[in-house]
């Protein structure tokens, strides 16, 4: 018990003169003093290094007549970066710094970022500084505190997605043709002078044409017959009958005549017969400029009797001489409508086409077979010639943008996306310019581009997931991935403290990429499963040797540096 006591007595004399010791007693008992640095080790978010450290003095080490400047500095290969400094006081200084108590010691907290440099990837932090006892000074030796520093936020995949726009290649085109024959009131024979009009002479011409194209596919024809509201219900039903069966027959006749064979079924050859046009009668009507016009229309929809309305409107062309020579003359026909279908070239024969001739190929036809190939000179020399031939059409100057980046033509596609703007201010090549500005480094522009680009596709959300990952924001990142099976969504699963999660969702796309297998690697780390960790980082480097350069400097793996393991796969 003696000798506990002795040696009790000891320390306190020790710690006695240490504190009534000048500013060298200080520097040498520097190493009492405790910090505590938050993260430890260091990372780096959004381009900064930030940190706090809680500084804690012991007792009776703060000379009461004391002042001290502290300076934390990264230390690095190649460099040196000082953060602030902060100065202390003794209990018996008159200055306005924070006051550190001799007797019972004292702590305080401190704060401060850097700019994160490549260089700082492997460093570590110290503190420096100075005592000053009156006209005394000792420089405190410095003290490691941290090391540093995590970089795996900047493992984000920058490489922003480009939207092309589609076409509007249809290789089955649907098309019509329409003629009609008009009668004399109360008759339904058909008039010579009727099938000598243009559009009757074009039908017969256009069914021959599509009888002799094998690319030409008749579906079938409609005939339809119509009897002006002015008659008598009963006689009108006739009549719109007999004007179907003349039409019919006509129409017959002259497919007998060219041998254009057709089928005779009802599907083929459809009839419809309306014995009293109201709904013609009020279209002729609203689009005419019959002085009152709209009120005639408005007496007569009161009436909902047909034989009433009948007798309504043949007083009303006895009062209207234009409703009577120009609207009810119109309205007793028969209409023709014939359906065809263009069969455009099929995949191989439009490939084809770019090899004997793609100048043969119209805008659409460009478009789509530029989809068709995967290389790139071949997509570029399509698009080109669709900007060419059509100079005002964006989506064929987008897509050259986008086939030049994929090319690695930065330029040349800034300035096909710009011209492109130019021709319309279209959300999709927003996106793409934001996608120049992202990869030329300039975030604030490349943000404002992806903002201003809502709703161009889902790409756009990608993108501005990249620019928040960049800025720290690691909570908007996953708001705008959502539940997206992608490397950069794994990322800030992992950055958000998940490495369990996020191990799986990169489980699922192994192979794609070296960067993929990096990745799983460090958050096998963060899991502490070293032979997970092992495996995925083997299998990173075996892709892309480089990232062993990487692998040797990151914190991630510190725990591993002195691994045999660990040292076999990245030196």
């Amino acid at each position: 018990m003696r000798r506990i006591n002795i040696f009790a007595s000891f320390i306190a004399a020790a710690l006695v003169a240490v504190s009534c010791g000048g500013p060298q007693k200080m520097a040498d008992n520097a190493s009492l003093v405790n910090y505590k640095v938050t993260p430890d080790p260091l990372e780096t978010h959004g381009g900064k290094v930030a940190l706090s450290v809680d500084v804690s003095y012991p007792e009776k080490y703060f000379h009461k007549k004391a002042v001290v400047t502290a300076t934390p500095y990264l230390q690095y290969e190649g460099g040196v970066t000082e953060l602030k400094s902060e100065t202390l006081q003794g209990e018996q200084v008159e200055d306005n710094f924070k006051v550190i108590s001799y007797t019972s010691g004292g702590s305080f907290s401190y704060s401060d970022e850097v700019d994160y440099m490549p260089e700082m990837m492997r460093s570590e932090l110290y503190v420096k500084g100075k005592a000053t006892v009156k006209n005394k000074e000792a420089d405190l030796p410095p003290i490691k505190i941290a090391d540093g520093i995590i970089t795996t936020p900047l493992l984000v995949n920058k490489e922003g997605q480009t939207i092309s726009f589609g076409d509007n290649f249809k290789r089955i085109v649907p098309e019509e043709y329409v003629a009609d024959i008009h009668y004399i009131i109360n008759r339904y024979d058909v008039r010579n002078s009727e099938l000598k009009q243009d559009d009757i002479v074009g039908m017969s011409d256009f069914i021959k044409k599509a009888n002799e194209n094998e690319r030409i596919d008749m579906k079938g024809i409609e005939v339809s017959a119509y009897a002006s509201p002015d008659g008598p219900e009963d006689l009108n039903t006739k009549l719109s009958g007999n004007r179907e069966g003349s039409a019919s027959r006509y129409l017959k006749r002259d497919l007998e005549k060219a041998k254009i064979e057709v089928p005779e079924d009802e599907e083929f050859f459809s009839m419809m017969t309306t014995p009293e046009d109201w709904d013609g009668f009020k279209t002729l009507m609203e689009e005419s400029d019959i002085q009152d016009k709209d009120l005639i229309l408005r007496v007569l929809s009161m009436y909902s009797d047909p034989v009433v309305r009948e007798k309504e409107i043949k007083n009303i062309a006895e009062a209207f001489e234009e409703i009577k020579v120009k609207i009810l003359p119109v309205l007793r026909r028969s209409v023709f409508t014939v359906k065809v279908e263009k069969i455009g070239w099929s995949d191989e024969e439009l490939k084809q086409w770019v090899v004997d001739n793609m100048d043969t190929l119209n805008l659409e036809e460009l478009l789509y077979t530029a989809s068709l190939f995967e290389d790139n000179e071949t997509k570029l020399a399509l698009y080109g010639m669709a900007w060419e031939k059509h100079p005002q059409c964006i989506r064929a100057a987008n897509n050259v943008g986008v086939t030049k980046l994929a090319m690695n033509d930065v330029d040349g596609a800034k300035k096909a996306f710009e011209a492109a703007k130019a021709i319309r201010d279209h959300n999709i090549v927003k996106n793409n310019l934001g996608v120049i500005a992202l990869k030329q480094g300039d975030v604030e522009t490349a943000e404002q581009l992806f903002s201003a680009a809502s709703g161009a596709g889902e790409e756009v959300n990608q993108n501005l997931a990249i620019v928040k990952i960049i800025q720290g924001d690691y909570d908007a990142a996953k708001s705008l991935l959502g539940a997206s099976q992608s490397y950069n969504n794994a990322l800030v699963i992992l950055l958000q403290g998940q490495p369990d999660k996020a191990y799986e969702m990169l489980n699922g796309m192994k192979g794609e990429h070296a960067m993929v297998d990096y990745l799983m690697a460090v958050a096998a780390a963060r899991g502490d499963d070293k032979d997970t960790m092992l495996d995925a980082l083997r299998a990173a480097v075996a892709k892309k040797p480089k990232l062993k350069e990487h692998a040797v400097k990151d914190i991630e793996f510190a725990a591993y540096f002195e691994d045999e393991a660990f040292k076999g796969i990245v030196q």
